[in-house]
């Protein structure tokens, strides 16, 4: 089901479970969510809305600069993986520490500079995740040669 404002997606099942994908912030995802449990109660059924939660928050940016993906993956082998001839972006891994319960934050870096952030659920580790990664890609900053 698709509502038009906030412009958002909703995968309903017959379990009663619904996932909304495509709002903006997390506020308009759970005033879209409540639209959603609001028109499927209009339908007839018996629906409640209750236990919202973010999952998955996704976010993009762009560096602004280009990045050598090849020096990345070899100095950050542990945490990186990039095969070209699979994906055209560097996967890379923020391992989430066991005592302070962090978020196990996905990044996919791209040469052009531009970067998508996956896998956390709260804003926070999402900024957290480019302060730390941030510092590392202006290492491995192409630089033009004439």
């Amino acid at each position: 089901m698709r509502i038009r404002e906030p412009k958002t997606t909703a995968l309903i099942f017959a379990s009663g479970r619904m996932v909304c994908t495509g709002a903006k912030t997390e506020d308009s995802s759970k005033l879209a969510a409540r639209k959603y449990a609001r028109i499927i109660q209009k339908l007839g059924f018996q629906a409640k809305f209750k236990d919202f939660k973010i999952q998955n928050i996704v976010a993009s940016c762009d560096v602004k600069f280009p990045i050598r993906l090849e020096g990345l993956a070899c100095y950050h082998h542990a945490f990186a993986c990039y095969e070209p001839e699979i994906f055209p972006g560097l996967i890379y891994r923020i391992r989430a520490k066991k005592e302070t319960k962090g978020a196990k934050v996905v990044l996919l870096i791209f040469v052009s500079g531009k970067i998508v952030i996956t896998g956390s659920k709260k804003r926070e580790d999402t900024y957290k995740a480019f302060e730390n990664i941030y510092p590392v890609l202006t290492q491995f900053q192409k630089k033009f040669t004439r």
